[in-house]
């Protein structure tokens, strides 16, 4: 008869045995970890794919609204050139019709700038120069104070708070000592 301790035990199943087991509990591990590990993976190619489909419909919502920027301002403008043409259509109308068809015009312009947020940029004489909303065409030597606004050449335009086109003026500067050489040392002391 042989020694029972060098039988293996039959009334035991193979995978009863702590190796087997071990073994077995690290395969369900690794399967296990396995199946997260592909899960995580595809969550995380969703949500790859779907930052890729938010940047594409924001960078065509962008597109869109670029292009179609202008809209409202056509929408509004789009009365004063029936206006207009229906000014050069008039041949046989008085100067007096046409000059108030012409005013008239000018008021819906002026509604559509205000409906856009334009403003004019119209400086009164004696006001201040201002150099984020002013341009000096000329320096001219007047008894008012300088950096001042004597006459506007052309009128400015802001939109919202920027400025579109700037306001053209001549401004003050302030009146030399008279006739001489500026560059004279005994000029100097006098300025």
């Amino acid at each position: 008869m042989s020694d029972p301790k060098s039988q293996p035990n039959k009334d035991l199943p193979e995978s009863s045995s702590p190796g087997a087991q071990a073994a077995r509990s690290l395969d369900e591990l690794l399967a296990e970890a396995q199946t997260k590990l592909d899960e995580q993976r595809d969550a995380w190619l969703r949500a790859l794919a779907d930052a890729e489909n938010a940047r594409k419909r924001a960078q065509a919502d962008i597109a869109q609204a670029r292009k179609y920027a202008a809209e409202r301002i056509v929408e509004e403008l789009l009365p004063v050139m029936d206006s207009l043409e229906a000014a050069l259509g008039a041949a046989g109308a008085s100067p007096d019709a046409l000059r108030a068809g012409v005013e008239l015009t000018q008021r819906q312009l002026r509604q559509a700038f205000e409906r856009a947020g334009v403003a004019e940029v119209n400086p009164g004489a004696g006001q201040r120069f201002d150099p984020h909303r002013h341009q000096a065409m000329s320096a001219v030597e007047a008894d008012q104070e300088p950096n001042t606004v004597l006459a506007v050449m052309q009128k400015g335009y802001t939109l919202h708070d920027r400025v579109v086109r700037p306001a053209l003026v001549t401004v003050a500067k302030a009146v030399e000592n008279g006739p001489g050489n500026p560059i004279c040392d005994s000029n100097l002391e006098s300025n």
